[in-house]
């Protein structure tokens, strides 16, 4: 399905996941690893570890500090969802902040497009 997929990453991957920032736990925890439909965190995508992934919905679910809000930030990013996008993947963001204040909405709006992308079959 992904070109390239880098082996490398394996044991970053697995880091990651043990060690979650306080929003990634929080969106996992409280949201997503209960979700009807399998989500996976800190997954390879091709050269890249995302924060978390829906297979059956094609999406991708960024969590971003500040550091992506910064110029090389956003150019990285913009680079990384391009490609991305042209596995037809979609790739949403998140600001922490947006977790740490308007946690229910972020939750209703991944259920929304999760249910949108799989023509609600859950």
């Amino acid at each position: 399905m992904y070109n390239n997929y880098n082996r490398k990453l394996d044991e970053r991957a697995k880091e990651l996941r043990r060690e979650m920032t306080p929003q990634e736990r929080k969106l996992w925890y409280r949201f997503l690893r209960y979700y009807p439909v399998k989500i996976y965190k800190q997954r390879i995508i091709d050269s890249f570890i995302v924060d978390f992934y829906c297979a059956s919905a094609k999406l991708v679910i960024e969590l971003d500090g500040s550091q992506h809000y910064e110029e090389q930030g956003l150019a990285y990013d913009a680079e990384r969802t391009a490609i991305l996008e042209s596995y037809g993947l979609k790739v949403i963001r998140y600001s922490n902040y947006d977790i740490d204040r308007n946690f229910e909405a972020v939750c209703s709006q991944i259920d929304m497009i999760i249910k949108e992308r799989t023509h609600d079959q859950l």
